[in-house]
């Protein structure tokens, strides 16, 4: 058996932190971007009287032009959401592995 080193010990440390740290920011950005969606509906909804359209809608009644700025709205605002997100979780395991 062998004995290991300061550095292995904090190497793993880091590896732990890694991990927990790339869980954390993961279920941090699928949260804002469910949050994002919930208040995108919640505008439209306000704004249009009814829900904005999925992508995937068939339904003839439906502008391509609402479906189209529909889709850039979520995902520009969905986007944006997840790498504020990915950002803060990261800044936050920077502060947790040094303090």
């Amino acid at each position: 058996m062998q004995a290991t080193t300061t550095e292995e010990n904090m190497s793993d440390d880091g590896q732990k932190q890694s991990m927990t740290a790339k869980i954390v920011g993961a279920g941090v950005t699928l949260v804002a971007a469910w949050a994002v969606q919930k208040l995108i509906d919640a505008v439209w909804t306000k704004a249009k009287g009814h829900k904005p359209p999925a992508p995937d809608s068939t339904e003839p009644d439906i502008k391509f032009s609402e479906v189209a700025t529909a889709a850039a709205i979520s995902g520009a605002a969905i986007s944006l959401s997840r790498v504020l997100a990915t950002r803060g979780a990261a800044k936050l395991a920077g502060r947790a592995a040094r303090g």
